[in-house]
């Protein structure tokens, strides 16, 4: 039986790069040593890291006004991190609200002495549609304007960016970084933990514009954008192995065609899942259609007992890890770089004859 893995993240990786993992863990390009052993200030790991930041800016067409940097810590470190280095001259956001993600981002600004306005929300509905500004953004009055380009729990994606009136705008892209193009000068700063699309839990990959990067004081030194863009990424010790991972992700997505093939791959599978959903007469996803996601599709029966069977159902099938969040409950399918088409067609198969069985 194949299985699939539909998690949220960590998520499904390339057969392709496990393989290839697999093949060089004892002896790393014949050196002898593993991946898990290799200093991080040996020649190895310097082509390592060099090579995974040149290979995302040439996915993601990255221009040389930006730095690319290897956190630890997830996103979650990074809503630390951000206002920070970036919320230096008014001590002020702005932020749309579009789930989970986005409420805890606003949280942790908030709890650092950030005035943090959140300019609009969908949280009364749901968050089953995407928050808008309702005028356009004053200016000089914010540090930046925060969004999530992809809510991972909630099931919706920017397909269009907030028009921001010159304010930086600041994109978490955790859950569809490389799975649909954006155009990067558009951001002031992009971060994105690895788990989803491309690599192992480990790294949280920062895409900053240099001129947003200032000498704080008083900053503790593992948030600090200046030294780590001074260090290339190794003021401390890295995620050594979860950098190399990535890395291979990433040349397994430029031999794939890139993010564009990405983004064609993605929208292929989405429609495939969307459309039976949308035709089910059991299943059904909530999130108004020109918000859905390419990366997360939650949908549920309305019966909690009959998600929880259809979720044992799927499983048997060898259709993994589609629990849905706590917060929304169902059914959640992650549609990641790494799925398959032919995942998504079993996924869909198995619905089918789930649905046939219950209706």
């Amino acid at each position: 039986m194949t299985v699939y893995n539909f998690a949220a993240g960590p998520a499904t990786l390339p057969n392709e790069v496990i393989n290839k993992i697999q093949a060089e863990l004892p002896s790393l390009e014949g050196s002898g040593m593993s991946i898990l052993e290799i200093s991080h200030r040996s020649t190895l790991f310097d082509n390592i890291i060099n090579g995974a930041q040149e290979d995302l800016r040439d996915l993601m067409a990255i221009p040389d006004n930006y730095e690319v940097l290897f956190f630890q810590g997830g996103g979650t470190g990074q809503f630390a991190a951000v206002p920070l280095n970036l919320a230096t001259d008014h001590h002020r956001i702005a932020l749309l609200d579009s789930g989970h993600w986005a409420d805890r981002a606003a949280k942790e600004a908030a709890n650092l002495g950030i005035t943090v306005d959140t300019l609009a929300t969908t949280k009364a509905d749901h968050y089953q549609e995407l928050p808008v500004l309702p005028a356009p953004l004053a200016t000089d009055t914010y540090d930046y304007l925060h969004i999530t380009t992809n809510n991972t729990i909630e099931g919706t994606a920017y397909h269009e960016l907030p028009e921001t009136n010159g304010t930086v705008l600041v994109g978490d892209m955790s859950s569809n970084i490389t799975a649909q193009r954006y155009n990067v000068s558009d951001f002031g700063l992009i971060f994105a933990g690895v788990q989803k699309n491309i690599g192992p839990a480990g790294v949280t990959i920062v895409i900053v514009r240099k001129d947003l990067i200032k000498e704080i004081p008083h900053l503790p030194s593992i948030l600090n954008y200046d030294l780590f863009a001074k260090k290339n990424s190794m003021y401390n010790t890295p995620a050594v192995f979860s950098i190399y991972a990535t890395g291979l992700v990433l040349k397994w997505i430029k031999e794939n065609g890139g993010v564009d093939e990405m983004q064609r791959r993605n929208e292929k599978k989405a429609s495939l899942l969307y459309d039976y959903l949308d035709h089910s007469k059991l299943f059904h996803n909530n999130v108004k259609p020109a918000d859905r996601s390419l990366t997360n599709v939650p949908f549920m029966t309305g019966d909690e007992d009959l998600d929880k069977a259809a979720i044992a159902d799927m499983t048997a099938h060898g259709l993994m890890s589609l629990k849905g969040h706590r917060s929304v409950g169902g059914l959640r399918a992650s549609l990641y770089n790494a799925m398959p088409f032919d995942g998504v067609q079993a996924l869909v198969n198995e619905l089918y004859t789930f649905e046939r069985a219950h209706v």
